[in-house]
């Protein structure tokens, strides 16, 4: 039945009703051995012959038209031109054939929207990349270029060798960055919400930046309830924290004051990140998420622009967010607000 071609199909059911048609005609006409029988058995075998044809020739123009159609709905699917049409009348083949195509047409063209946005992505991150390594790698060369071509003094060899460390331990963090980025979005590293209480994960993100803070003499204090407990991630928890931490030491002048105070809501704990720094303009605030994103006054700080962006992926996985408010010349407060359920 497989192999059974509709034309052949066709050809067999009509020679067999007319050879059923002929048989039983002889076998009236033998039986009543009138003219008229046999007569009116050959008017019925070429009725049935000229329906036959017409059948015949309607069917093989129907199925033309369906194949016809079919094939140039999926070119359109191929080439991704258009949607297949939609048939109201959902008894027919074509009817049910075509709402699974468009099913799978749309199927495809979301494939193809998140091939084209990974694509897109890819490109992106590669161009950052680059933008990002370049000035340290030229400041390398530049650097070692001076030191292989001409004599320098004892401090000045120092002074370069302290360049070099600075732009390679640069280069570590942000590779470093990446890889962690990397491994969260791509779900190699997944968190385990445990838990535990939120004043350790704050004294694990403030080691971090004591130092760095008292070079610049600024006043950090801590308010946060020792027995407070929520169910979060610890290590990458104090990871975002310390995202939020290093960009206030970084932006707040000598002398200056960060605060952090932990406070328990109703549905959320909020970890509040408050500093005297430069703050950040309404226009830009929804900008300091991306990867790779600085501002443009603050390029001569230390930093690439993926710490902001770390830190919401961590909180965001943890089913928490992160809100910020800040105005220009007034500071800013970065709020990370972890889920009590």
């Amino acid at each position: 039945m497989k192999n059974l071609s509709v034309k052949r199909l066709f050809r067999w059911i009509c020679i067999g009703t007319l050879l059923s048609m002929v048989i039983i005609t002889l076998a009236l006409f033998v039986i009543t051995l009138e003219i008229a029988v046999l007569a009116a058995g050959g008017a019925l075998i070429l009725c049935a012959l000229i329906w036959f044809f017409i059948l015949t020739q309607t069917f093989a123009k129907l199925l033309s038209l369906f194949t016809s159609d079919l094939c140039q709905t999926l070119d359109n699917m191929i080439d991704g031109d258009k949607e297949p049409k939609r048939v109201d009348d959902s008894e027919t083949l074509f009817a049910r054939i075509s709402h699974r195509l468009t099913r799978l047409y749309q199927i495809m063209q979301e494939n193809r929207r998140k091939v084209n946005e990974e694509r897109q992505e890819l490109q992106t991150l590669v161009s950052d990349i680059s933008h990002q390594v370049k000035t340290p790698v030229s400041n390398l060369k530049m650097v070692t270029d001076t030191l292989l071509t001409r004599s320098v003094s004892e401090a000045e060899r120092t002074d370069f060798i302290r360049g070099i460390r600075v732009q390679t331990d640069k280069l570590d963090f942000l590779f470093q960055a990446l890889v962690k980025t990397s491994r969260l979005e791509t779900g190699v590293i997944c968190l385990e919400k445990k838990t535990g209480r939120i004043y350790d994960t704050v004294a694990q993100a403030m080691s971090g930046i004591v130092y760095a803070a008292e070079n610049k003499q600024i006043g950090v204090s801590v308010d946060c309830p020792e027995d407070l407990t929520v169910a979060h991630d610890s290590k990458w928890t104090a990871e975002a924290l310390f995202n939020l931490l290093d960009n206030a030491v970084k932006y707040t002048p000598a002398g200056g004051k960060i605060d952090v105070i932990v406070e328990q809501w109703e549905m959320y704990l909020e970890i509040k990140v408050t500093d005297t720094g430069k703050g950040i303009s309404e226009s830009n605030q929804a900008a300091i998420f991306r990867r790779f994103y600085r501002e443009e006054e603050v390029h001569e700080q230390p930093g690439v622009g993926i710490g902001l962006y770390l830190a919401r992926e961590i909180i965001t996985q943890q089913g928490g967010y992160i809100k910020v408010v800040s105005e220009s010349g007034k500071g800013s407060a970065f709020s990370i607000m972890l889920p009590l359920r």
